[in-house]
């Protein structure tokens, strides 16, 4: 579905002459083909048919949605980059970019809400200091993948453990 999507957003783009948008999808298609050859690579070490290589081989829904996420993280990384150098022309660009690749993820979830689940996984863990934030977060992540960004997860849980 996500790949039918994005294609027929290609074409879309194409056709109104919405640069910024094609450059995006396109990477985001570039990116999409690149996990397909990792993924066709791990699974050409077991299985040597070639038709069944190519049908394993393909992402279903929230792979693509991994690497959609994965993209989308790159541009928050790079705004935060670009503002510390002080390039906003870059910083404009990123966020234009980011906008477009958010349209392709669910909702984001509030800060609240996040908050609310990381209280909840640590009465769950029984966590009580920094050290147990692996505990916090491998129960907190599978509940907002794709929903919110790891770093907001992890900034609420250091708060919540030192206070």
């Amino acid at each position: 579905m996500f790949q039918e999507k994005i294609n027929q957003d290609i074409k879309t783009a194409m056709l109104a002459r919405d640069e910024v948008r094609l450059l995006v999808l396109r990477g985001l298609n570039a990116a999409i083909g690149n996990k397909i050859i990792e993924k066709r690579t791990k699974l050409s070490k077991t299985e040597s048919d070639v038709a069944k290589l190519e049908e394993a081989s393909k992402l279903n829904d929230e792979e693509i949605q991994d690497v959609i996420i994965s993209e989308a993280k790159k541009r928050r990384e790079s705004i935060l980059e670009f503002g510390k150098g002080g390039r906003q022309d870059l910083v404009d660009k990123e966020t234009k970019e980011l906008e477009i690749l958010q349209e392709y993820l669910p909702e984001q979830m509030s800060e609240e809400a996040v908050r609310e689940i990381v209280k909840k996984a640590i009465a769950e863990t029984g966590a009580t200091n920094p050290k147990d934030m692996g505990k916090i977060m491998s129960k907190v992540m599978p509940q907002v993948k794709g929903k919110t960004d790891g770093s907001i997860v992890g900034k609420i849980a250091g708060e919540l453990l030192k206070g």
